[in-house]
C-alpha cells in the first residue's frame, strides 16, 4: 500500500538526462534521414503499378521521350554553323618564316626561284581558306557540321567544312599541287610541314550561343500535368503514355531535390516531426508510464530501439538493395513486451514506425502492415517462457503480412495476374529474421539489466547447479522452497502479478541458508545447536542468511529482481522468538533491537509482498498442532493482518482487496496441503 506525495521534487538532473535523450534521439534520426527527394519507383511499360494511388504534388511538364527528343535534335543540328575566327597574321608569320628558311638552307636543295614562288602561292591559298586543328574537325565531324562561320575580323562568310585544309591535307597540296612542273621528290627534301599550323580557331561562346537559339526552337514537352491530379493507381497497367508521365516526374523530382532551399525545408521538416512524435511518446511516459520515465535504463532500452529503426530504414532506403518488409519491426514491440508492458510496447511501435515512414514512397500501407504485425506481435508472445512461442509468433507475424498485403491488393487489381507475389518471399525473410529476437534478448539482458521471463524460467529450473546443491546442502530448506514457489505463484496470478518472477524469487530467497543450514529448524534432525549459544549470537546467524544470500547471488550472477526477493522476504521485521525469549529473560533491560532487527528493506512490489506473506505464513503453518480449517485459516489472518499493522507494505503497490484475495488463496492451497487422507483398513486374515 504505497503513499503517493501530492508533491513531486524536481530534479534537474533528471530534467537534464531527458532532454539529453531527447537532443540524442532527434539528432541521430534526422541525420540518417534522406535530405534529398529520391524518386525510388520501379516501373516497366505493359506491367502493373505495384505500388498504390500516386498523385502530383506539383505541376510539371511531360517530356518527349529521349529517342524522340534525339530525332528532333539531329534534324535541328543539321542547320547548326558553329563560329571559326580567321587569324590572317599565322598565315603571314609562317610565309615570311618559309622566305628566311629559303634564303638560308633551302637554296641549295630547290635553286631554281619558280619553287619558292610556288611554295609561297600555295601557302598563301591554304592559309586564305583556313587551317583547322584535328580535334575541332573531330567535333564538327561528331556533330555532322557541314558547314562553319568564318570570321575575319569583322566581317564574316560561311564555308563549307569540305573546303577547309587539315594538317595533313595541306602538306599534301603544298608538294602533289603540280607535280608536272615541280618534283615531289624535291619538296618532300624541303620539310614544309615547319610552315603549317592551324589559324582557325574555335569560337565558343558564338558557337554554344547559336546551339542554344536552334534549341529553343525545339518543344521539349508535349503536355503538362496540374498537382493533385492523378497519375496511376495500384494494379493498372503502365502504358506508353503514362510511362512518359512517370519518367517526366522522375526528372522534375530530380531537379527540385537539388536546389538548396529545398533541402533546407525538407530538414526542417524532418526537424519538427521527429520532435513531435518523440515529445508525444516522452508525454506518454511522463503521464501512464512515471516508472519508465523514471529509469534511466528504461529510458535508455527505449529511445535506442526508436533510433536503431529509423537508421536502419534510412540506410535501406538510401542504398535500395533490399525491401523494406525484409525488416523485422515486430521485433520492437515484441522486445519491449518481454521487459516491460503491452502498451508500452504498442506505443513505441506506433512511434518508431511513424518515424521510419517518413522516408518511405508508400507510408500509409506501410504503416497498415506494420501496425497489424505489432499487434499480433504482442499478443502472440505476451509471456515468452519457451523457445518454441517465439517461431510460433514469428510465423504468426509473417502470417499477418501476407493476408493484409493480399487484402491492399485485391482491392486495387482487376486480375489475379496483376497480385505482386514478390512480395511474399520479402514476408518470409522477414519471419526468418525475427526469430533474432531470442539471442537479442539475452544481449539486451546483459545491457541494461532486464531479466526475461525465460531467464527466470531457466533459473527456477531445479537441475541447475545453484539449485541442486540446496537439495543436497539444505534439503528441507529446498524443500520450503518449493511449497513457497508453488504457494506465491497462485496467489500472484489470482491479483494479476507476475507468476513466474514471485517463483523464481521464491526459490532463491533463502538461498543463504546453505552456508549454515544446520542452525535453521527445517534442516535439523533432533540436534538444536542454537541450545549452545545465547539468543543475540543465534539472532545474528539467522539474520545473517539475508547478507549471505546476497553474498551468493553475486557469485553466481544472480539477476537483480532475484537478489530484491533475498532483501526483502523479511524486510526489517524482527527475529521475535530470540527477540521475545531475550526479553522474557531479562524484563528490566532496554533492549537494543536492532540486534534482532533483518538489515530489509521491506518489500516495494506486490511479488515481493506475496513472498513475505507466504514465507511467514508457510513456516507457521508446520507447528500447527492440528490442520483444521479454523486453524489454518485462524494462523493466516493472524500472521498477514500482524504485517499489515507493523508497516511492511506501506512502500508497496498492493491494495487491501489485493491482500484479502492472497489470504485466501493461502487458506485454499494450505487446506490442500495439509488435508487428512483416511485410513486404509487391513485385510483379515
Amino acid at each position: 500500500m504505497k503513499t503517493l506525495s501530492s508533491e513531486k521534487n524536481f530534479s534537474y538532473r533528471e530534467f537534464l538526462y531527458k532532454c539529453v535523450i531527447f537532443a540524442v534521439t532527434l539528432s541521430v534520426i534526422v541525420y540518417f534521414l534522406p535530405r534529398e527527394g529520391k524518386f525510388n519507383y520501379q516501373f516497366d511499360i505493359n506491367k502493373p503499378w505495384k505500388y498504390g494511388l500516386l498523385q502530383a504534388s506539383f505541376d510539371f511538364p511531360i517530356y518527349k521521350p529521349d529517342t524522340e527528343m534525339q530525332k528532333e535534335q539531329d534534324s535541328i543540328m543539321k542547320r547548326y554553323v558553329p563560329y571559326f575566327q580567321l587569324d590572317k597574321s599565322v598565315g603571314e608569320s609562317m610565309i615570311a618564316k618559309f622566305r628566311k628558311d629559303y634564303a638560308e638552307n633551302l637554296k641549295t636543295i630547290i635553286p631554281h626561284p619558280a619553287y619558292e614562288r610556288h611554295i609561297e602561292n600555295a601557302l598563301k591559298n591554304i592559309y586564305s581558306a583556313g587551317v583547322i586543328a584535328s580535334n575541332d574537325l573531330a567535333l564538327l565531324d561528331r556533330d555532322s557540321v557541314a558547314k562553319i562561320q568564318v570570321i575575319d575580323r569583322n566581317m564574316s562568310k560561311q564555308e563549307a567544312v569540305s573546303d577547309v585544309f587539315t594538317f595533313k591535307q595541306a602538306y599534301e597540296k603544298l608538294i602533289g599541287a603540280d607535280t608536272v612542273r615541280y618534283r615531289k621528290s624535291l619538296l618532300q627534301k624541303c620539310n614544309l610541314n615547319d610552315y603549317i599550323t592551324p589559324n582557325l580557331t574555335y569560337d565558343a561562346e558564338r558557337s554554344e550561343t547559336a546551339k542554344q537559339e536552334l534549341f529553343r526552337e525545339l518543344s521539349w514537352a508535349n503536355g503538362f500535368v496540374m498537382n493533385g491530379q492523378k497519375i496511376i493507381d495500384r494494379g493498372e497497367i503502365v502504358d506508353e503514355n503514362t510511362y512518359n508521365i512517370l519518367k517526366s516526374l522522375e526528372k522534375e523530382w530530380d531537379k527540385r531535390s537539388e536546389t538548396v532551399t529545398e533541402k533546407r525545408l525538407t530538414l526542417l521538416g524532418q526537424l519538427l516531426f521527429v520532435a513531435i512524435l518523440v515529445g508525444c511518446f516522452m508525454t506518454y511516459l511522463e503521464l501512464f508510464r512515471h516508472d519508465y520515465y523514471s529509469k534511466h535504463r528504461c529510458l535508455a532500452l527505449l529511445f535506442i530501439i526508436i533510433t536503431v529503426f529509423p537508421v536502419i530504414t534510412s540506410l535501406m532506403m538510401e542504398q535500395s538493395l533490399l525491401s523494406i518488409y525484409v525488416v523485422p519491426f515486430a521485433m520492437i514491440p515484441m522486445i519491449i513486451r518481454i521487459f516491460l508492458d503491452s502498451r508500452t510496447a504498442f506505443m513505441a511501435h506506433v512511434i518508431t514506425v511513424l518515424l521510419c515512414s517518413v522516408c518511405l514512397r508508400s507510408p500509409h500501407e506501410f504503416i497498415l502492415l506494420q501496425t497489424l504485425a505489432g499487434m499480433v506481435g504482442i499478443y502472440s508472445l505476451r509471456e515468452l517462457s519457451q523457445r518454441s512461442q517465439l517461431l510460433r509468433s514469428a510465423v504468426l507475424v509473417a502470417f499477418s503480412y501476407a493476408v493484409m498485403y493480399l487484402a491492399l491488393d485485391l482491392i486495387h487489381v482487376s486480375e489475379w495476374e496483376q497480385l505482386n507475389t514478390r512480395m511474399y518471399v520479402n514476408f518470409l525473410l522477414n519471419g526468418a529474421l525475427l526469430l533474432f529476437t531470442y539471442p537479442l534478448l539475452f544481449i539486451l539482458e546483459k545491457l541494461f539489466g532486464f531479466t526475461s521471463n525465460v531467464t527466470l524460467v531457466e533459473l527456477s529450473n531445479i537441475n541447475n547447479k545453484l539449485m541442486r546443491e540446496m537439495s543436497e546442502v539444505a534439503p528441507g530448506t529446498f524443500q520450503h522452497s518449493l511449497q513457497l514457489a508453488n504457494l506465491t505463484a497462485a496467489a500472484a496470478n489470482r491479483i494479476g502479478a507476475d507468476s513466474q518472477l514471485v517463483r523464481t524469487g521464491a526459490m532463491y530467497h533463502d538461498i543463504g541458508k546453505m552456508l549454515n543450514p544446520v542452525f535453521f529448524t527445517e534442516n535439523q534432525s533432533g540436534v538444536n545447536p542454537h541450545d549452545q549459544l545465547s539468543y543475540k549470537q543465534s539472532a545474528q546467524i539467522v539474520i545473517n542468511h539475508v547478507t549471505d544470500g546476497m553474498k551468493l547471488a553475486d557469485k553466481n550472477n544472480l539477476p537483480q529482481v532475484i537478489k530484491d526477493f533475498i532483501r526483502t522476504h523479511h524486510g526489517k521485521g524482527l527475529t521475535k522468538y530470540f527477540y521475545i525469549s531475550y526479553k522474557n529473560e531479562h524484563p528490566d533491560e532496554d533492549v537494543d533491537m536492532s540486534v534482532f532487527r533483518y538489515p530489509g528493506p521491506n518489500p516495494f512490489t506486490k511479488e515481493q509482498a506475496i513472498l513475505m506473506m507466504a514465507d511467514s505464513v508457510e513456516a507457521a503453518s508446520r507447528s500447527l498442532p492440528s490442520y483444521t480449517e479454523d486453524s489454518i485459516s485462524s494462523l493466516v489472518d493472524k500472521i498477514v493482518d500482524a504485517q499489515v499493522q507493523e508497516g511492511y507494505f506501506k512502500d508497496c503497490p498492493i491494495t487491501f482487496r489485493d491482500i484479502e484475495t492472497v489470504k485466501t488463496v493461502f487458506k485454499e492451497k494450505l487446506k490442500t496441503m495439509y488435508h487428512t487422507r483416511i485410513q486404509y483398513p487391513e485385510l483379515k486374515k
